[in-house]
């Protein structure tokens, strides 16, 4: 009969498992943001109007889904989660207007915010289990999936129509699905030493020095969130636009950065272990300002590209241990004010990027990343100083 720690290998398996998948369909998405702008005809603004969907929609599930997440358990909620992002990835090809662009970004969106609040909470019991820093490695396999996505949908962009490709993702995801889902729903769920039989099914009350704390870490996550969501949605877009760069050339952008994100994460317990969060917190928010600054004033695609890998480097671990954080202090209910936040980042950039590209230009606007990884960095150095153990 399976052991204890038989039971939490398997159950890391399968998280990994959809990590990986929610990067890779995101990524698949992503990469085709240029052709679908040009399919419905939008300038910046109005793209930037339509994937405000993906942020309304996102926002307002992750809200829910920590509700959803005691009710009824992480594990079902990543199940249903991802099978309604699998669906949701090929509606956006099958639009001709921003405003139905918008509308269906509304559904991928719910699903993606759903699907994030539910596994990071899982994830979360899981590190509290194990006693190890090892949520970096959740989050390298959504990275290693936004590699792979971004480098097939780079592969397959001159030969496969947006429909085709989007469609032969929400057939593979769903696939994917099937079998991790059905592992996952076999595990036992990691329950934490100090939990009780309540805390599943209520709300943990927070005094007023640990909601601010969650609050805080949630805006770390938002800071650096908000970059991963320019590289996704405006990356390609401007080495093509700006650099010239071929379609190909132009998702290999995320790719680089995916890539980099992905090594960042890989070392991140590693890392974690031997300087701690707010040492390591500090340096990539660093590194992330010189990379970004780098990769959107570059007047060379290459030289942009090694400062979009600068910046995944630098962003790499923050996201995670900003999570983590916010998990450990609020359950599933800090996990989710975290995520609103952190992902509300990810997915309101774009948008915000959209409008001060009409009103600037888009190099000028991706600078805006550098600002925020800055303000981070301030932020972790300001909660050190407060007494807050990093």
């Amino acid at each position: 009969m399976p052991g204890p720690s038989d039971n939490l290998t398997r159950l890391r398996i399968a998280l990994t498992a959809f990590f990986a998948l929610d990067g890779f369909v995101f990524a698949g998405w992503v990469v085709r943001i240029p052709a679908i702008k040009e399919q419905t005809d939008s300038s910046a603004s109005d793209l930037g109007l339509a994937l405000l969907g993906v942020s309304a929609g996102a926002v307002v599930t992750m809200t829910l889904t920590g509700r959803l997440v005691r009710r009824y358990g992480s594990h079902p909620v990543t199940v249903a989660c991802a099978v309604l992002l699998c669906l949701s990835i090929a509606l956006p090809p099958l639009t001709h207007s921003a405003l139905a662009l918008g509308a269906v970004l509304l559904v991928f969106g719910s699903a993606y915010g759903g699907i994030n609040v539910a596994f990071n909470s899982a994830a979360v019991d899981l590190v509290a289990v194990l006693r190890r820093p090892i949520m970096p490695s959740f989050h390298a396999a959504f990275s290693l999936g936004g590699m792979i996505g971004a480098g097939l949908g780079g592969l397959v962009a001159g030969s496969l129509s947006p429909v085709r490709h989007l469609l032969g993702l929400a057939v593979i995801g769903l696939l994917v699905t099937l079998v991790a889902g059905r592992a996952l729903l076999r595990c036992e769920p990691a329950v934490p030493p100090d939990r009780t039989p309540e805390d599943d099914s209520a709300p943990r009350r927070l005094d007023r020095r640990t909601r601010r704390l969650v609050i805080t870490f949630g805006l770390i996550a938002l800071c650096t969130a908000y970059g991963e969501g320019a590289m996704a949605d405006w990356g390609a877009l401007h080495l093509e636009a700006d650099l010239d760069a071929s379609p190909g050339m132009a998702a290999a952008g995320y790719s680089c950065f995916a890539l980099a994100m992905t090594v960042g994460r890989l070392t991140g317990t590693t890392l974690l272990e031997r300087l701690g969060r707010t040492t390591t917190v500090v340096a990539g928010g660093t590194t992330a300002v010189a990379g970004m600054l780098l990769g959107s004033l570059a007047p060379s695609v290459w030289a942009a590209l090694f400062g979009f890998a600068i910046t995944g480097l630098g962003l790499a671990n923050i996201f995670p241990v900003a999570i983590e954080r916010a998990g450990a202090l609020g359950g599933p209910s800090g996990v989710a004010t975290a995520s609103t936040l952190g992902y509300g980042g990810m997915l309101l950039g774009p948008p915000a990027i959209g409008f001060m590209a009409d009103w600037f230009s888009l190099p000028a606007a991706l600078t805006s990343v550098a600002a925020l990884a800055a303000v981070a960095v301030l932020v972790a150095v300001a909660t050190r100083r407060a007494g807050v153990p990093g």
